[in-house]
């Protein structure tokens, strides 16, 4: 008898490493990091420390590259058995092609329903929709139910960081309306976030503690004593990332918090520096 009647498949942009999925029930499609001519899997072959190391000593930025189609088959092959749907969960269509590998994936693979969500979102945002489907498919609800939790959730959550530089951003053609800030200076403080499954730019602050504490100010504004979920995201800063997590479970209702770094797929576009705060209001 399968207790669990939907499992949860997410790819390697949500910030948690494979294994990390794996405690949580989530199984996750690893993405490629490409550093001259060698090919890593990140969260596999590839631990954070090692990116970062790598990075620094890089004088090209590095490439990244989404899950192949027979990646996904092949975690859908392992789950056919156990389950009776999967549900899909992908990182945003304008960051990444990795929706059109889980839709040829799909064409496939056809032993279970799969259904496929674009999160709109990215890193420890679509790690976090990721997280409350594997909640739900492990309280033993179904696809629909979980599939409009996901909707929910999509409509309630803020991704809100800010980046030591936007030298990565630029380089990686991966910020929308922020390239404005460029013309500004490079040594401005910026505080992105995703809108609509794009980074925009949201204002420009002149210090990092300034940064850091309007991120605060701006879940304030959104948030009040409601009960909430959050994630701290950083780039390679444990020691900074963990006094913004106390500032934030002093300041705030948490039913649900996480510190993780970003890891190589989002530390490649965003770079070291990078805090941000993923979060969503409890019903």
């Amino acid at each position: 008898m399968k207790n669990q009647k939907v499992a949860i498949v997410t790819d390697g942009a949500c910030s948690l490493s494979p294994a990390r999925g794996e405690e949580l029930g989530i199984h996750i499609a690893p993405v490629y990091v490409t550093f001259g001519d060698k090919t890593y899997r990140a969260g596999i072959d590839l631990e954070d420390t090692e990116f970062y190391k790598l990075l620094a000593a890089s004088k090209k930025l590095p490439t990244t590259a989404q899950p192949t189609a027979s990646d996904f088959v092949n975690i859908y092959n392992k789950l056919a058995d156990e389950v009776d749907e999967i549900i899909t969960i992908v990182i945003s269509h304008h960051m990444s092609a990795t929706i059109q590998s889980a839709e040829m994936a799909n064409e496939q693979f056809n032993k279970i329903p799969v259904h496929i969500v674009n999160s709109e979102s990215v890193s420890l945002g679509l790690g976090m929709i990721s997280l409350a489907a594997a909640r739900a498919a492990g309280q033993g609800q179904d696809a629909q139910s979980i599939l409009k939790l996901v909707d929910d959730i999509k409509k309630r959550l803020n991704v809100i960081f800010t980046v030591k530089t936007l030298e990565y951003l630029h380089k990686g053609g991966r910020i929308g309306g922020g390239t404005a800030f460029l013309g500004s200076a490079l040594d401005i403080k910026p505080i992105l976030y995703i809108s609509n499954g794009r980074i925009e730019p949201l204002e420009k602050q002149r210090t990092r503690n300034r940064s850091l504490s309007r991120l605060i100010e701006l879940m304030k504004e959104k948030v009040g004593d409601q009960p909430v979920h959050v994630t701290i995201l950083h780039g390679n800063i444990p020691e900074e990332a963990q006094q913004f997590e106390h500032s934030i479970r002093d300041q705030f209702n948490c039913i649900e918090m996480i510190t993780s770094d970003m890891g190589p797929v989002i530390g490649v576009h965003a770079g070291p520096g990078t805090l941000g705060l993923v979060f969503y209001t409890a019903e």
